[in-house]
């Protein structure tokens, strides 16, 4: 009965086809049930900020700065120990059905000279474990984009141009980066600023993108390059 129960929830927030595998127990459901029910408790505190009554699950030692300034769409996982930073002129904004994975920090900016710009990651974006996100210059992530574990984002180039003084002292440029929808990102791919990576695309693991990619291509190598048509 726990199963179906849960198999139904499923089904009707996320994934209309969704099936548990046949090795999953009730023992186990229950023991996954309980630790979900601890974590929507810790995402009421974001609750009570929005002010909407919203599915927010936390995992443990969620780190929060700047809380007005994040917003949380409804049935969104964040996994221990992210950190979400919304020092920025724009928004930290995470859409509907979203799953960040443990240890990510998802940054605006962090330096209070020069506050970054914003975050906006859309509907239905699966983030694997350790992602960092920045959004000094603009971070945009389509709706329905899986993005595998170690994923980075630096829209932001320090200049280095005048050898006289430190490179630190010299300022940066910013572009801002912009990920389509129905993408896959696979594990320990970066951007960096100034991209802008197509729809439908495919991103192949340990790939370095400098240059921005059309729809429906398939990138892969350091630097990134298109290798086929999807």
């Amino acid at each position: 009965m726990i199963k179906w129960l849960l198999e139904q929830y499923v089904r009707k927030t996320k994934s209309s086809t969704f099936s548990f595998d046949e090795e999953i127990n009730t023992s186990l459901l229950l023991s996954f049930s309980i630790d979900k029910a601890f974590a929507f408790l810790r995402g009421l505190r974001m609750v009570r900020a929005n002010g909407k009554i919203r599915r927010i699950f936390f995992g443990k030692s969620i780190v929060l700065f700047n809380k007005r300034n994040i917003s949380i769409g409804n049935n969104v996982n964040v996994g221990d120990h992210v950190r979400l930073s919304a020092l920025g002129r724009g928004q930290l904004a995470i859409g509907d059905n979203v799953n960040i994975g443990a240890f990510s920090q998802v940054i605006i900016s962090m330096t209070f000279s020069d506050i970054g710009e914003f975050i906006r990651i859309g509907n239905n974006v699966g983030m694997g474990e350790f992602a960092y996100l920045g959004g000094s210059g603009g971070l945009e992530i389509g709706s329905d984009t899986i993005i595998g574990q170690y994923f980075s984002t630096h829209p932001e180039n320090h200049n280095y141009s005048d050898n006289t003084k430190l490179i630190r002292e010299q300022g940066v440029t910013r572009q801002g980066i912009l990920i389509g929808s129905n993408c896959w990102i696979g594990a320990k791919v970066t951007i960096l600023d100034g991209v802008t990576v197509g729809d439908n695309c495919v991103i192949a693991a340990g790939s370095i993108v400098t240059k921005s990619t059309p729809d429906n291509v398939v990138v892969a190598g350091v630097p990134a390059k298109v290798i086929r048509n999807r």
